[in-house]
């Protein structure tokens, strides 16, 4: 199955949601044998250490981003770690050979009007929508969240108002994500909701989507090993995202971009849960963490082309679906379209070769 903020994002304030910005392909593989529901696994995923990031500071770690008034995630959570110190995957070169080396990157977002990105929105106090699965791992690899009338084993409070990935027009059986931050507890403790597949909400029967993840922003727990997620590896998406806030306003991604790759193995490395891939270790397993090399040439860059290539040098860069390759994934914004051009010649000159694999645990099977 293929699936693939900020202060001058266009913001609006409609039925108690805040629409921060505002969708991009990738793969959802079909979920593998599920856990048991609801406890999530432990871990970060990353060795301790590490500098960078913005907001606040914490033991041991980078600095969590904010959106909307929340942090995503610690700062010691993976996403957020400085990597650029860590020592190189024994399995760098292998990797890389069959990563299509020779193909340029591709910045895999534009404007809300063009339907090309990942939105998403947030806000508090939504009323719990019951989910009706339309797959048949839906119900196994999902986070449960009873209804309040316990008519329903799950039941998300995303406003049926959400923005759906490609918009209310895109095909029933494309990605169409759905990424909604609930602010309550914020800043420390907000909470991520992603479905994969969602379908227009009609009436009053609520969300029918493929999966569903609860995403609990001030902790580092991973999902069940095993379980899916709106993302083949079992990953959230929406801190992954190159947002506009951070690119162009603030001049700084403090966070790993997440990329897509047309092939990968049947493994995982954390904070991946997931696989989607074929038996040919040989491949880049889900959760494979890039960093751009060193030695490459940043000088003649400048703009949000300069503050990717940084944040991809610092932070790094995180597998998380099957798709095209070397896409990286940003969200849907309007102010994109003044920026896009220089984007796509600037990181046209990045190429798979230019990257080497770091080395942040051990390869996991389903």
């Amino acid at each position: 199955m293929t699936k693939q903020g900020g202060m001058v994002c266009s913001w609006s304030l409609a039925l108690g949601m805040i629409l921060l910005g505002c969708s991009s392909g990738s793969s959802n593989g079909a979920g593998g044998a599920g856990g048991a529901g609801g406890s999530p696994g432990t871990g970060g995923g990353l060795p301790a250490g590490g500098a960078g990031g913005t907001s606040a500071g914490g033991a041991g770690g980078g600095v969590s981003a904010t959106l909307g008034g929340c942090r995503i995630f610690p700062p010691d959570n993976p996403w957020n770690l400085d990597i650029s110190g860590y020592p190189l995957n024994a399995n760098s070169a292998t990797y890389l050979a069959n990563m299509s080396p020779s193909t340029a990157f591709h910045p895999d977002w534009g404007t809300v009007s063009d339907a090309y990105g990942f939105p998403f929105s947030s806000g508090t106090g939504a009323t719990p929508q019951p989910i009706t699965w339309n797959a048949s791992w839906g119900p196994t690899e999902s986070d449960p969240l009873p209804c309040p009338t316990g008519s329903n084993k799950f039941c998300y409070p995303i406003p049926l108002t959400a923005p759906i990935e490609g918009g209310p027009s895109a095909d029933t059986d494309s990605d169409r994500h759905v990424l909604y931050i609930d602010t309550a507890g914020a800043p420390d403790n907000c909470t991520l909701y992603e479905l994969f597949n969602a379908q227009n909400p009609t009436g009053s029967s609520g969300w029918t989507a493929a999966n569903g993840a609860i995403f609990h922003l001030g902790s580092n727990a991973l999902r069940p090993e095993g379980w899916t997620s709106a993302d083949a590896a079992g990953l959230p998406i929406l801190p992954g995202l190159v947002r506009f806030d951070e690119t162009v306003n603030q001049g700084e991604i403090r966070h790993a971009i997440r990329f897509t790759v047309s092939k990968s193995y049947q493994g995982y490395i954390h904070p991946a849960t997931h696989a989607a891939g074929n038996s040919s270790a040989s491949l880049p397993p889900m959760g494979l963490r890039l960093r751009l090399k060193a030695s490459f040439a940043t000088s003649s860059f400048s703009g949000p082309t300069l503050v990717i290539m940084t944040a991809m040098r610092k932070y790094g860069i995180i597998l998380a679906d099957n798709g095209s390759n070397w896409y990286i994934s940003g969200e849907s914004n309007e102010g994109w379209s003044s920026y896009m051009d220089d984007l796509l010649a600037g990181l046209r000159q990045v190429h798979g070769s230019d990257f080497e694999v770091v080395d942040t645990g051990p390869v996991l099977t389903n």
